[in-house]
Order: structure tokens, then sequence, then C-alpha cells
């Protein structure tokens, strides 16, 4: 998939320029150098000056380490997660990362927090907010979608490709899901480049959703002929940290899985 292609470059590339260890702390003698380091605990939320301070201060190292590794990632956002001195990193481009405070190393993945009966996702709230915005921006006539019956109790945001076996079998559930009162918002997300150019003959189609039957039933479809969004919602899917479909996002941004029984679905939207 040209997702994994592209995380794996970067993380090369990173771990080349950046010496990136998944696992790393600085060491001692390191604290020598002019190293950034977190003025108040994380806590989840920058409340002073000095914390906003910190945060700026590391937004401009990564963004010196990353042109000098000639990476062209743009930090939009920084946040503190509750692990001290681990930041939470929105990146234009590419899935969000995690930094140390004094910009040396990233962590890319997910940071988890035991001890509890359920595992933590430390950066579920912040990604799912971050998600949210940016499907909030998404406007309809760009989507392809499937009203509820009746009155619509949920919206739900599926990346969707029509190669994916996975995204046929949920598709077959597409009237059983309606009929439980959500309303399904697929967005383009070819799985790679190969299967661009039927995604984009759908989205140029006067009737997206016959030609979405047909595409994925296997039937070929006519080449695209229109300006169309399909590389630009694969983006979207990347800065989400999408790498497979379907994934399905609920209006709150949060992920609530890949293939989901339409009972599942329900289940998970009301939890």
């Amino acid at each position: 998939m040209s997702s994994t292609r592209s995380k794996i470059f970067i993380a090369c590339t990173l771990a080349s320029s950046l010496a990136i260890s998944a696992c790393s702390n600085s060491n001692n003698d390191e604290k020598k150098q002019n190293t950034l380091t977190a003025s108040a605990p994380a806590t989840g939320e920058a409340s002073n000056l000095s914390e906003r301070n910190t945060q700026q201060r590391l937004i401009n190292t990564l963004q010196q380490h990353f042109k000098k590794a000639n990476i062209n990632a743009k930090v939009l956002d920084i946040k503190v997660t509750e692990v001290p001195n681990l930041y939470w990193v929105n990146l234009e481009g590419m899935s969000s990362v995690y930094a140390t405070a004094d910009g040396k190393y990233i962590i890319q993945g997910d940071v988890l927090r035991l001890g509890d009966s359920k595992i933590h996702n430390v950066s579920e709230n912040l990604q799912s907010a971050a998600n949210k915005k940016l499907l909030a921006d998404l406007k309809t006539e760009d989507l392809l979608v499937y009203k509820a019956q009746g009155k619509t109790q949920h919206i739900v945001y599926v990346f969707t490709d029509a190669s994916c076996p996975y995204c046929h079998k949920l598709h077959e559930h597409m009237s059983e899901i309606n009929a439980k009162g959500i309303e399904v918002r697929y967005i383009a997300w070819p799985r790679g480049e190969q299967f661009m150019p039927a995604m984009e003959s759908v989205w140029c189609s006067a009737d997206r959703q016959a030609a979405f039957n047909q595409a994925i039933a296997g039937a070929p479809l006519p080449p695209a002929t229109c300006k169309n969004p399909v590389r630009a919602q694969y983006q979207l899917g990347l800065n989400m940290g999408v790498n497979g479909t379907p994934a399905i996002y609920n209006e709150e941004g949060v992920y609530l899985g890949g293939y989901l029984s339409p009972d599942e679905l329900v289940q998970r939207l009301n939890n």
C-alpha cells in the first residue's frame, strides 16, 4: 500500500537523520546541549505562558530538524499528553506523531496506558478532536452519501475503496445500516495508485451510488472525465492516520473500527 511505503520511507529517513528510537530516552550527557525541557507537568492541556513558550520552541526545533533532513512536513499543532515530557504533534501531510520535549526524538504509532481494565490510547482524544475538524470541513457534495431511513440518529464517515473485500461486505449491509437511522458518508480512499482510476470514475459519475455499486461488484467503469476530490480525500485519510479500508469514524472524529456488522456499528455509536 502506498501509505505503508510512505510511513516506512519517513521512518527510515528520520531514523538516519534524527536518530529515532521508538523507546528512547535522552541520555544524561545530552543535557549538556541546548535542549528543551517542559517547564510544566504534562497534564493534557497547556494552561500557562511558560508551557506555551515551550511548545513554540518545540515547534521551531522540529521544523528545523525536518528541514535539515529534507522532510516536507509542517507542524500544525502541538499538545501535551499525560506522559511527562511527551507531546502529541499534528502534522500536515502525514499522520500525527509523538515528540520528546527536547525535539530530538519522534515516535510513530500509538502510546498506550496500562493499569486499568481497558487499554487507553494516550492520543485518542487529541486525534479525534483534530479529526472532527477535518471531517466537518468536508462538503457533502464531495462525498458518496447514503441517507438514514426515517429520523437520522447517527452519521458516520467511512473511508472506502471499491476494490476492498471488507468494504464490499460492509456495503452489502447498507440498507440495514440506513434502516437503523445511520447515515453513511463514504470518503474515497484508494488503497494504491492502481485503484485510483476506478474511484475517480465513481466520483465523476452522474449517479455515484449506481457507479459505486457497479465498481464494488467488479465491473469496469468509463474513465474519469471531471475534476474530482479523490486524491484530496486520500490525503485526508493519511493525515488522519488511515492505513486500510474500511475505516469508520463518527462525527466526533473517533475511530470506531474497520468492518463492523450493523449491530456492532450501532453498539459502538451508542457507547
